[in-house]
């Protein structure tokens, strides 16, 4: 292929030909950026342990359970430990805008059901000791510069003080995890120390317990384990649902819909438009160049010649504009999956996302410059040099 003379029907048309491939650019962008949301869903879900049930309201997430439920969940066989997850939902008082998801726990369960959590500063017995420490994301942590023994305002907006000051957690110990199912981007305190306030009169907000969580001892079959506590609470006073851990995040996940077949429905409509963009930049090429395609057949150049300069042009502005969102996508990666990490803790840009966009821009730059390049190829050297002669 006479690749001096592909190269200068690409740069013939500059601002065309840039902005073909800013289209391409974008629209594999945006492909692999879906792409990668659906696929961090599926790690997220994927990652969910096997051991651990959550239990929640029959009627709603948002409906509190009764305190006093938690000793019969324990007593359920084959249930190794329990613990409470209270939604806070404050807000940093040092950063308006900044929000971020807070929990109420039981220190004494949370880190031995979650190993997937590893302490890499302060010290987790410390937390536990500390009726108002908390323990925070590492990458929370990164986010706004926090150090251990920093003291963290946060606004109440669930849960209220009836001095109206700011809730006050001092930051015991840091932690990373190494699963995409347990976000580096959250804040954990002592359920007990809201607990107390509410009891005592220092605060104003709901009683009670959002989601118990369980872990069950090895062994145990946790359809059995479902089975006996929603049979246990089936008379109220507050009907529950049991769930698996991966079940439960499907389920919070669907409360925005189904997210997975709207993330293909918009890929599929940008797959389209940036399809026809290109060919209609091909098709406009292929008639441009009638007369040259006839004089290089005169020449005795061969009617593939013809074809494949313009597939090759059409596959030199689809794979340049590939080979720019690839990039961008990995420079933008961290900050993506940082922005998304509590609600896609799964989030990245994997080899397979990368291998689609890539796939994506070289069928469609083979197919957008394959009907142009077929006509061309059709053409007999007295047509094409009348045609525009």
């Amino acid at each position: 292929m006479p690749w001096k003379l592909l190269l200068r029907n690409v740069l013939g048309h500059p601002v065309r030909s840039l902005l073909t491939v800013g289209a391409v650019t974008v629209a594999v962008f945006l492909i692999c950026m879906l792409q990668a949301v659906t696929s961090g869903l599926s790690r997220t879900l994927d990652a969910s342990a096997a051991n651990r049930l959550l239990v929640q309201s029959a009627v709603s997430l948002f409906v509190d359970l009764p305190l006093a439920y938690q000793q019969k969940l324990a007593a359920v066989p084959g249930v190794e430990a329990t613990c409470k997850w209270q939604w806070f939902g404050g807000r940093y008082e040092q950063d308006k805008g900044g929000f971020f998801a807070q929990f109420g726990i039981d220190p004494q369960t949370f880190a031995p059901s979650y190993p997937e959590m590893t302490v890499v500063a302060g010290d987790y017995a410390q937390f536990a000791a500390t009726r108002t420490s908390c323990i925070v994301g590492e990458q929370l942590a990164d986010k706004y510069g926090w150090k251990l023994g920093q003291t963290v305002p946060l606004g109440g907006t669930i849960f209220t003080r009836t001095d109206g000051r700011p809730w006050e957690f001092t930051i015991a110990a840091i932690y990373h995890s190494n699963s995409p199912a347990f976000d580096e981007q959250s804040l954990f305190f002592h359920f007990d120390y809201l607990h107390e306030s509410l009891e005592q009169g220092g605060a104003r907000g709901p009683q009670g317990v959002g989601v118990y969580m369980l872990r069950l001892a090895p062994g145990t079959d946790p359809l059995d384990v479902q089975r006996s506590v929603d049979a246990m609470f089936e008379n109220g006073p507050q009907r529950v649902q049991t769930t698996t851990e991966a079940e439960f995040n499907r389920q919070f996940i669907s409360m925005l819909g189904d997210v997975p077949a709207l993330l293909r429905l918009i890929g599929g409509a940008v797959l389209f438009a940036i399809f026809f963009a290109v060919l209609n930049t091909m098709l406009l090429a292929g008639r441009e160049r009638t007369r040259d395609l006839g004089i290089l057949k005169a020449l005795g150049f061969a009617n593939g010649v013809a074809a494949w300069l313009l597939i090759g042009e059409s596959l030199l502005l689809c794979l340049t504009g590939a080979a720019l969102a690839l990039g961008l996508a990995g420079a933008l990666e961290q900050p993506f999956a940082a922005a998304t990490a509590t609600f896609i803790p799964g989030f990245g840009f994997d080899r397979n996302t990368l291998l689609l966009g890539g796939g994506i821009a070289l069928v469609t730059g083979v197919v957008s410059g394959l009907l142009p390049g077929l006509r061309a190829a059709r053409l007999g050297v007295t047509e094409a040099l009348q045609e525009l002669g």
